[in-house]
């Protein structure tokens, strides 16, 4: 009888230790072979203090279950919330001991949920030969693992598709509040293996137990019959068979065919792809030309403008955010026809004070002003939207820099960029532009004055007024820029830049001038005759 009351104590014993301690006798260390795994771990303020907490004992269990060493597994770190952090990188360590104490110190950023942010600096940096992962050569699976308690603030299925489409196997885990649309939109297929839903972070163990599971589970391919076509790959879900270079899996997951790159890469072309035995190339409709980076076919070469952006660097902005606005800026360069003949482009920050970061006569390529786009720093100050008008209008256009001369008919627009109200005038200045022919656009973001927009945009507002209620979401804007900018035949009827040269434009001069002549002699001739009456007038009195 003793003996039975007494059998149930060692299971007790181990229900109560901390979960960390739990992971780590669950059984044999994880040796699955080599892995670059990355944790991205939500750390927005709607995670509580205790359930961070949870979460990093969660991390530090999983890590006492993995082999992990430099021809291992490999581990890295990142949180996130309105911004991305790497909490150490997947070269940084080879000692479990190093690792918990990085994740040990890890401070909560406590901001937004900016999850597609946070994808894509996985995909780009923490999965880099930089940061320690191995090279795609070396086939070692790439794993990320994405914990989030909410909804994202921006949009991550797009970013999560290129993220795969990279061989990052994605695993989404959603503890309380999550959006499982959000977490099916982040993993990878199939989505019942890939997807977990947990009620809350002291659950949160149940997903490390299956995931430790999986990490090691046996080398399918070695058993049984996988009858793949070209090659077997064993993943934690089991056998997968993948097909040589240039070739798709068909449905039935064994056999491969010839890819059709066009439909299995994320291409670019604007108008048309044609694939090509291993490569693709890219068409342009009849009458246009293929730009230079082999995809775009209407930038805006049928125009010429000397375009000034006004771009809102106060402190509600936010650093993140400034980033993100940097970057829509050079997404508007993109489809711009940037040379000192063509659009010259010009960047003023404002924010209490105001800045030109460089003026239009500066650059002469969009490589050298996106390189320049990128290089501005963050003012983070107030938001004095009308001396930043001011600003353009007396000094931005001016010939001293770089605007071209009145007399060759260059369209001059600004386009002013602003998440907030002004803290100054505004109407004296934004009415002044538009007196001195520069074309106004408004772009605003979040918590921008729909009224202050419209006093600065020329008319129609509803073509020079645009809106996004975040940052995360303003590529929508460009297109609607892009046909207002840039149309098919130029920026709007006669801002032509044709050379004084020019064989029409030397007839045409001649033509206006032997007029003028004309009537001037015409003048010549009346005064002559008035003349002629007034000393006849006068002699007839004499």
């Amino acid at each position: 009888m003793r003996g039975l009351l007494c059998s149930p104590l060692p299971m007790l014993l181990f229900l109560l230790q901390p979960w960390e301690t739990q992971l780590q006798f669950a059984g044999p260390r994880c040796r699955s072979g080599p892995l670059d795994l990355v944790f991205v771990i939500d750390s927005s303020r709607s995670v509580r203090p205790f359930e961070f907490e949870t979460m990093r004992q969660f991390l530090v269990g999983l890590l006492r279950g993995l082999d992990v060493g430099p021809d291992a597994t490999r581990v890295g770190v990142i949180q996130y919330s309105s911004q991305v952090q790497s909490v150490f990188p997947l070269g940084a360590f080879s000692r479990r001991e190093d690792m918990e104490r990085a994740i040990r110190a890890l401070v909560p950023l406590a901001q937004g949920t900016m999850t597609g942010l946070a994808i894509q600096y996985a995909m780009n940096v923490a999965f880099s030969v930089a940061e320690g992962a191995r090279p795609p050569q070396a086939r070692v699976p790439r794993i990320a693992v994405i914990v989030t308690d909410g909804r994202p603030q921006d949009r991550v299925a797009e970013v999560a598709a290129q993220a795969r489409a990279r061989g990052i196997e994605i695993y989404a885990v959603g503890v309380q509040r999550a959006d499982v649309g959000s977490l099916r939109a982040m993993a990878s297929p199939p989505l019942d293996e890939h997807v977990f839903l947990v009620e809350s972070f002291d659950l949160i163990q149940e997903f490390g137990l299956q995931f430790q599971g999986r990490l090691c589970a046996i080398d399918h391919c070695s058993f049984g019959n996988h009858s793949c076509q070209h090659e077997c790959v064993s993943t934690f879900a089991g056998p997968r068979c993948h097909c040589r270079e240039g070739h798709d899996l068909l449905p039935d997951g064994k056999s491969c065919e010839a890819r059709d790159l066009c439909n299995g890469v994320d291409h670019g072309c604007e108008f048309q792809c044609v694939s090509e035995g291993l490569s693709y190339r890219c068409l342009c409709p009849e009458g246009q030309q293929l730009q230079a980076d082999g995809k775009s076919c209407n930038r805006c070469r049928e125009g010429h403008v000397d375009l000034v952006l006004l771009v809102d660097g106060s402190k509600s902005v936010r650093p993140q955010n400034f980033e993100l606005a940097k970057r829509f800026v050079n997404q508007i360069v993109d489809f711009l026809d940037v040379s000192p003949e063509g659009t010259r482009v010009g960047l003023v920050q404002f924010s209490s004070r105001v800045r030109t970061e460089f003026p239009l006569g500066r650059y002469g390529t969009a490589a050298e002003v996106k390189q320049a786009v990128l290089a501005v720093e963050y003012m983070e100050r107030g938001t004095m939207t009308g001396l930043a008008l001011r600003h353009m209008v007396e000094h931005s256009f001016s010939e001293a820099q770089g605007a071209r001369p009145r007399a060759l008919n260059v369209p001059r627009v600004g386009l002013v960029f602003t998440d907030g109200r002004s803290q100054d005038d505004i109407s004296v200045w934004a009415a002044r532009a538009k007196e001195e022919g520069i074309v106004m656009y408004a772009v605003g973001v979040g918590k921008a004055v729909e009224e202050e927009l419209r006093q600065i945009a020329s008319e129609p507002a509803e073509l020079h007024v645009s809106y996004s209620p975040d940052f995360g979401t303003m590529t929508h804007l460009l297109e609607n820029l892009r046909g207002s900018i840039c149309p098919e035949e130029g920026i709007g009827p006669g801002t032509e830049l044709r050379s004084p040269c020019e064989c029409e434009s030397l007839v045409e001069f001649q033509g206006r001038t032997l007029g003028a002549l004309e009537r001037l002699t015409q003048n010549l001739a009346q005064l002559t005759a008035r003349l002629e009456d007034l000393e006849n007038q006068l002699a007839t009195q004499k």
